[in-house]
């Protein structure tokens, strides 16, 4: 079983890859359409890497050169990782049995501190820049979504579910049928966060301020260029498979219930269709439907309107746990 865990693990990376990269395609013809332009072909992120791969990598004079460069390595590989700890399509996790939930949100720090990081190693004043507002957009994102975390493995103990904090205990526990109407409505909440959450997670708009073209040049990935910046690009096509399948395996797990191989394509064609509607709903409509909030804005949607109803659903989930 180990060796074939070890087996997966790149097979796993390339489909993340590939599938973030045509997801990126479709956000971008959606994105068009809604806006009533052509658009760019749906094989355009294929395009734009290769591009990049052969480009030449240009490294800043004033860098800290090793930081610069090892940032995008680890920025992706640490954002494929997350997926070895999540239910992908119909398979269980490769590293089920090694990690929970506080693992998975520990680890979806990671990338981000990882363009911090390349943000401040590059010597620009617009990376720095870029660098410091992701640093304040991640204090902020970061305490609802681990309000909502939190409140999903509270939920599972009150119900004596074993292993709480573990995805296989949450993804074979669907939470919906663990609740009343009260709880009900505290997770839907606690979903509106979450989906209120992705869109900072991966930087779209209205979230984009530490990229900003307009104000900062690009932000964190102004000195950035070639094979450095196709990781970057690839990281980011990842993260949205990533933070999608985390929404999923909380509040979507449920499969048609069919066994044998014919339910495992079953299933994965349906999370691949909760995959689309996530990316649809938290990415392209989000970004074409408004435009970018201020750093401040970003701040105080975090910490006050998004707390205060995580808070809510909590409370929600809690009274409905005493009657």
């Amino acid at each position: 079983m180990m060796w074939i865990n070890i087996m997966l693990i790149p097979v796993v990376g390339f489909i993340a890859i590939v599938i973030g990269l045509l997801y990126a395609g479709i956000d971008r013809v959606l994105a068009a359409r809604m806006q009533e332009r052509v658009g760019p072909p749906l094989t355009q992120p294929f395009l734009d890497v290769f591009k990049l791969m052969i480009k030449e990598n240009i490294i800043p004079e004033k860098s800290v050169k090793w930081l610069f460069n090892s940032m995008p390595i680890v920025c992706l590989a640490s954002t494929i990782i997350i997926l070895f700890y999540l239910p992908f399509g119909g398979f269980s996790p490769i590293l089920g049995d090694h990690g929970d939930l506080i693992l998975v949100l520990y680890l979806l720090i990671v990338p981000a501190l990882t363009l911090v990081i390349a943000g401040f190693s590059s010597g620009s004043p617009y990376a720095v820049v870029g660098a410091q507002r992701k640093m304040i957009m991640m204090m902020s994102y970061e305490f609802p979504l681990a309000i909502t975390v939190v409140s999903i493995a509270w939920l599972l103990t009150v119900s004596n579910v074993p292993d709480p904090f573990s995805l296989q205990a949450v993804t074979g526990n669907p939470v919906w049928g663990l609740v009343g109407p009260l709880g009900f409505l505290g997770l839907i909440l606690q979903l509106l966060v979450l989906l209120f959450v992705m869109p900072g997670e991966l930087g779209r708009i209205p979230f984009d301020v530490p990229e900003a073209s307009q104000e900062i040049a690009g932000g964190i990935l102004a000195e950035y260029s070639g094979r450095n910046l196709a990781l970057f690009y690839l990281a980011d096509a990842v993260k949205v498979v990533v933070f999608a399948s985390v929404i999923i395996a909380l509040f979507f797990p449920h499969g048609l219930g069919v066994s044998g191989w014919v339910g495992v394509l079953a299933d994965s064609i349906l999370f691949f269709i909760k995959l689309f509607l996530l990316m649809f709903l938290c990415s392209t409509f989000i970004r074409v439907a408004m435009s970018r909030f201020r750093i401040t804005q970003v701040v105080y949607v975090y910490w006050i309107p998004s707390v205060l109803v995580s808070l809510t659903g909590l409370l929600l989930m809690l009274v409905d746990a005493l009657l």
